[in-house]
């Protein structure tokens, strides 16, 4: 996919009416995740990522900084996000647990 036309989300966009379900997208283009939940609003967010799986189950919730991302949307309207993190560096993180 090609996200250099893809529309940058603002920071007044990084909520979670906007960001939850949203595919993340490894450096080699290759789904990595989607958006759990997240914590905060704009770049100064947490955002929870369920990471590996089926259809969300046995997907393992791991939390980023929401500057950690580049969310936007493409031709289709459909929100999205990109990372340096791979799939396997965001396994190796510790499992977000809710307070």
């Amino acid at each position: 996919m090609d996200h250099t036309r893809h529309v940058r989300l603002t920071e007044t966009e990084l909520v979670p009416s906007v960001l939850d379900g949203a595919t993340i997208y490894g450096p080699g283009d290759e789904k990595i995740g989607s958006v759990s939940h997240i914590h905060g609003v704009g770049i100064a967010s947490e955002v929870v990522i369920d990471v590996g799986g089926f259809l969300g189950i046995g997907a393992k919730p791991v939390a980023v900084p929401a500057r950690d991302l580049d969310f936007m949307r493409d031709e289709d309207g459909e929100v999205h996000a990109v990372t340096a993190w791979t799939k396997d560096q965001l396994k190796a993180m510790p499992e977000h647990h809710e307070h």
